[in-house]
Formats: C-alpha cells, structure tokens, sequence
C-alpha cells in the first residue's frame, strides 16, 4: 500500500493482535510493510499498535466526536487487509 493521508476526521488508528495466532500473520505483515509510511503520511494522527495472546485482528478508527468503526481482519491475507483499511481510513464516519 503506498502511503497516503488519512481522512481528516481520523483521530486515532489501533491495530489488536495476536503475537503468535496463524490468523493474525496477515496483518503482522501488513504492519510491519506499511507503518513507516503511514506514520510519515499522518504524523498528527497516533496509530497504537497491541499485541495480546488469543486476540482477534482488528483495525478500529477513531473519528471527529468520538464515533469509531472497527474491521475484523483474522485470516486474511495483506492484499485483503490493505484493500479493507484503505476502505477504512479514506472515509469519514457516516454511519
């Protein structure tokens, strides 16, 4: 994924997984590929990263008045994750 501004509403990005769960490999990778330039991208947005036994994956966004959204990404492949979190990240809240 190249790197590229989030949306403005975006207030705070995290990222839960598993140290060592086979469904979490996807985005491990996809953490480890993309963060240097997401970070470069958005240096004003914080983007915390948690690693926890037997969690499920997930990408949860923290918009302008507190709204979130959240996508499950266990099991799916770093083409996957990058095609749901660009989906993610590009767009305000309008739920």
């Amino acid at each position: 994924m190249s790197a590229r501004a989030f949306s403005k509403s975006l207030r705070e990005l995290r990222v839960h997984f598993s140290q060592q769960s086979p469904s979490s490999q996807g985005l491990r990778d996809f953490i480890i590929k993309s963060y240097p330039g997401l970070k470069k991208a958005n240096p004003g947005v914080p983007i915390l990263i948690r690693e926890a036994n037997n969690v499920e994956s997930r990408i949860i966004a923290r918009f302008d008045q507190g709204r979130e959204r959240k996508i499950v990404v266990d099991g799916l492949s770093t083409g996957d994750i990058e095609q749901k979190f660009g989906s993610l990240v590009s767009s305000s809240d309008t739920k």
